[in-house]
């Protein structure tokens, strides 16, 4: 308060022509808020460019399409899918994904096949099993000669997938349902069945190694051909009963 009282009555102590500034003050202050403005220009001018590059590279990228198949699962179409990596140590326990992936390659193997590649096929799928299921299976393709009889008839098998549940008192057993559909040519003949199944697969778990990283293998596997109401909602499920 004194201080503002006695600068108070020092101005009025001043001559008024004085309390004026001068005009080269005036100009200084001018010059600085230019100086100002510029300077604050010539930074805007980087993030413009940067921005401008920005919506360029945005501009630049194709659309992202996404396909729907028919099973309702959409895939990004032109995106390499994601790689799967195993975290987890070689004697941890398989995820659910990996059990349910599994046995799905395996079916896929086992029950899609032609004459040229059923012994290839028939080979990775038999891979996949225990050691003693593996002799038991092989021996009776053996016994029956099945790859000769499906190399002679030229036949082969569609299979599709519709179900595919893990049991509720084992969670490494699996039931899955699904229809084979098998073209026989025989004497320029072609006869064309279709087989609705259920398969029966159980899983045993063993350590992960580089042959087998997801340390599972099909330790027990029967299929039998299902009838009636079941049949039915399964054909109805992969939409063959309009083909009938």
């Amino acid at each position: 308060m004194w201080l503002k009282k006695s600068k108070n009555k020092k101005d009025m102590d001043t001559p008024e022509k004085l309390r004026y500034s001068q005009y080269y003050e005036h100009d200084g202050a001018l010059r600085a808020y230019a100086n100002r403005a510029m300077m604050l220009a010539f930074l805007c001018v980087p993030a413009t460019m940067l921005a401008l590059g920005f919506a360029v590279y945005v501009r630049l990228q194709p659309p992202t399409i996404i396909r729907v198949d028919e099973d309702g699962r959409a895939v990004v179409v032109g995106k390499a899918k994601p790689q799967l990596s195993v975290t987890q140590g070689a004697g941890s326990e398989p995820t659910e994904f990996e059990k349910r992936a599994f046995v799905r390659l395996f079916l896929e193997r086992y029950l899609n096949f032609a004459a040229s590649n059923v012994s290839r096929n028939w080979a990775e799928s038999l891979n996949m099993m225990t050691a003693n299921l593996r002799r038991t299976a092989y021996a009776g393709m053996q016994k029956e000669n099945m790859i000769g009889k499906i190399q002679d008839d030229q036949a082969s098998s569609e299979f599709q997938l519709r179900s595919l549940e893990a049991a509720k008192e084992d969670p490494l057993t699996f039931a899955a349902f699904g229809v084979k559909e098998i073209h026989h040519v025989h004497e320029h003949n072609e006869t064309v069945d279709k087989v609705v199944s259920e398969f029966h697969i159980r899983l045993v778990v063993e350590k992960r190694s580089e042959q087998n990283p997801s340390g599972l293998l099909v330790g027990e596997f029967w299929e039998r051909a299902i009838e009636g109401e079941k049949r039915d909602w399964v054909l109805q499920q992969t939409g063959l009963n309009s083909v009938q």
